[in-house]
């Protein structure tokens, strides 16, 4: 293989320029501060954790981690995600505070993807985990905070669509007690969206017509609290039946929020099943056809950091996000430029470090003779002096 050239960059990873920085900063900081007024504290963790604790127990596949060694042979990984590092503090760190527990985050993660069209590498998330809290209402706030959460980052048509992967358990535990192979074909076709191949693989399996009416049904639950009614009575399954009823008081609980306008109901949204233990759930902005934020309960994974516990939570796609509102204009602080003779150069110093305590101002310094430079002649004429007003400042304050 070639040398790299000087300006490429690996697969997969970006440069973030000046203007893109500065909204990828205010989407960190609108929503953390909504996260925050929800009683969720911020928290950092390291970039590289051990890949045989936070590596195997992190809900991303084994192929898409980034895997290093350390100077002893010790295998590291880049983290994934933020969720597993933040059981590995829960159980640790934070083993003492008492539960439930409620964070936030925002940072930088990392996935080895196919070389994919638009597929990154590196990217951020901001995201919560409410440990500690097995009940509906507490599905119903991550759901509630992720709607609160889209609106502070900007997005303002969207849809979460809530589903919970016990409910297809037990449909097809029922439907197929005795081919789990069938059972995992039908989950990924589900988990893909790819409808068609989940409808032809029904057809070609040794069921009643009744029993793959059933089956393709699910693909008709998506709604409101009419999809509580029908599903309880699309299968007899226990475990079906205690999802659903599960789901449908975090329905409820949405709507006390006010918030059921933007969530919808979907019995095929299953998200990772070998990781998600009920509810989950995704968001779609009107703009994207991918989904900007997503969630759920994983109540296995604490008992693998030695603290048991129920657990549930989200993750915004700040990169999506930042294509939807990249070019939608932000307030703009007041740019000021003061200029100074050498002779006055205190005086200058001092006042652009009094502008500088107001909100909202930025102020950059310039001497005089470089600001000739860009003009021709320090403060000859009108026109020269408003050519850099214009292009890059709102007032020039000169020191002569």
């Amino acid at each position: 293989m070639s040398k790299p050239k000087g300006f490429e960059k690996p697969t997969g990873v970006k440069d973030y320029l000046p203007d893109a920085v500065v909204r990828l900063r205010h989407i960190e900081r609108q929503t953390l501060a909504c996260m925050e007024k929800w009683g969720y504290r911020q928290i950092i963790t390291p970039t590289l954790e051990f890949y045989d604790t936070v590596g195997v127990s992190s809900s991303t596949t084994d192929s898409k981690l980034f895997k290093l060694l350390d100077k002893r042979g010790t295998t590291m990984v880049l983290r994934s995600d933020l969720t597993a590092p933040i059981a590995r503090v829960v159980a640790s760190l934070l083993g003492e505070e008492p539960l439930p527990i409620r964070l936030a985050y925002h940072a930088n993660v990392f996935r080895a993807l196919e070389e994919e069209a638009g597929r990154e590498a590196e990217f951020f998330q901001t995201g919560v985990e409410l440990v500690g809290d097995a009940s509906p209402e507490a599905d119903a706030e991550i759901v509630a905070l992720a709607v609160e959460s889209l609106k502070a980052a900007g997005v303002h048509t969207f849809k979460i669509a809530l589903g919970h992967v016990g409910f297809l358990h037990g449909l097809l535990q029922e439907a197929l007690p005795d081919n789990e192979e069938a059972q995992q074909e039908l989950k990924a076709y589900l988990l893909e969206r790819n409808y068609v191949g989940y409808r032809n693989r029904i057809r070609t399996l040794p069921l009643t017509d009744r029993a793959k009416q059933e089956l393709e049904g699910i693909l008709r639950l998506r709604g409101g609290s009419d999809v509580c009614d029908q599903a309880v009575e699309l299968s007899q399954d226990q475990t079906a039946q205690r999802a659903i009823a599960h789901l449908c008081r975090i329905w409820e609980a949405i709507g006390d929020y006010g918030l059921q306008e933007h969530v919808l109901i979907d019995l095929t949204m299953i998200g990772d099943f070998t990781y998600y233990t009920g509810m989950t759930f995704e968001g779609y902005a009107a703009e994207l056809g991918f989904p900007v934020c997503s969630g759920g309960r994983y109540d296995n994974l604490l008992q693998q950091f030695g603290r048991p516990a129920p657990a549930t939570g989200f993750a915004l796609k700040v990169n999506r996000i930042l294509e939807m509102v990249g070019n939608r204009p932000l307030a703009a602080a007041r740019r000021v430029l003061v200029v100074y003779e050498e002779g006055q150069r205190k005086a200058a110093l001092q006042a652009a470090m009094e502008l500088r305590n107001t909100e909202d101002v930025v102020v950059e310094t310039m001497k005089a003779a470089d600001y000739a430079g860009t003009q021709g002649t320090f403060g000859q004429g009108e026109d020269a002096h408003q050519s850099v007003l214009r292009n890059d400042y709102d007032e020039v304050l000169e020191f002569r």
